[in-house]
């Protein structure tokens, strides 16, 4: 049997799709499949088992990556065609069955949409895969530690580096991790954090998300912004605290018995605010919120 897989272009709703192939999985034990995403997702799917074939899905002007993912599929007779985008590409293809997930935002959690997909209720929880090297490759950090991650793809979902420096040192005392993604941008988002935690461990960049994975998967107490590393701690199995503000904690909260957010509180709005401005703030998420759902992660 053969199943081509078509996820997202973000880590984070990479990730809340692992639930279903690892469904499917266990459905058809014998199934090969072909993973289709985006560049950035590539380390979500990459250690898969039952992974035939990963194809990274580039963006291209005027959606020709389509047609060039199209070039790649066309030849093969899939028993069944999964489509998270919502494009018409699994209608061109010879299937024996489809099934394409609507697109547009909807109420409810991303992962109860996912879950629909294949009339799954409840949705299966994101898992997170990696291999022994992953392990191997971490194995030097410390085996019990506080992750943090204070970065995220947009300005407006990180929490001030103070508070996060205020959190570290109101928590029990351990080795502190800290993560976030490649680039200058999220090595500046972390800087200050690092710079007022010399003994904090940067790890901003210097890991695969498999690596990470198998890193958290033994972490005491991870705490993150509204991020797709927020969503691979849950899959590993990390207490994972994620932080929101702008962004809806009840579509995209992490997922798992472990997992629980926080939310910025709600502020005045100036007269004449566009809907942008009417977002809350990060800075209106107190420490000792935070402080205290952690503490019951802890415990």
């Amino acid at each position: 049997m053969r199943i081509l897989f078509i996820s997202s272009t973000r880590i984070g709703d990479a990730v809340l799709s692992t639930g279903l192939l690892s469904h499917l999985m266990r459905q058809y034990p014998a199934a090969r499949f072909t993973v289709a995403c985006g560049p950035v997702a590539e380390g979500v799917f990459s250690r898969m088992p039952q992974l035939e074939r990963l194809i990274l899905v580039r963006k291209q002007k005027h959606s020709r990556h389509w047609l060039a993912l199209w070039k790649q599929v066309v030849g093969t007779r899939w028993d069944l065609v999964i489509d998270l985008r919502g494009s018409a590409l699994s209608f061109v293809l010879w299937a024996g069955r489809r099934l394409v997930m609507r697109g547009g935002r909807r109420p409810g959690h991303r992962i109860n949409h996912l879950g629909a997909v294949l009339g799954l209720n409840p949705a299966p929880l994101p898992v997170a895969w990696w291999s022994e090297q992953d392990a191997e490759a971490v194995a030097h950090l410390p085996q019990r530690f506080l992750a943090i991650a204070p970065t995220a793809n947009w300005a407006r979902k990180v929490w001030p580096a103070g508070n996060f420096v205020a959190l570290v040192k109101a928590l029990p005392e351990m080795p502190v991790l800290v993560l976030g993604g490649p680039g200058e941008a999220e090595a500046a988002m972390a800087a200050p954090v690092l710079a007022a935690l010399p003994g904090a461990v940067d790890l901003v960049g210097k890991l695969t998300l498999p690596q990470v994975a198998a890193l958290l998967s033994r972490a005491a107490l991870f705490v993150g912004n509204d991020s797709g590393l927020m969503h691979l701690a849950a899959a590993a199995g990390a207490p994972t605290l994620g932080l929101f503000g702008p962004t809806p904690a009840d579509e995209y909260g992490p997922c798992g018995p472990r997992a629980r957010v926080v939310l910025a509180d709600q502020h005045d709005y100036p007269p004449g605010a566009d809907d942008l401005t009417r977002f809350p703030f990060m800075e209106n998420l107190p420490v000792e919120r935070a402080l205290a759902a952690a503490k019951e992660l802890l415990a």
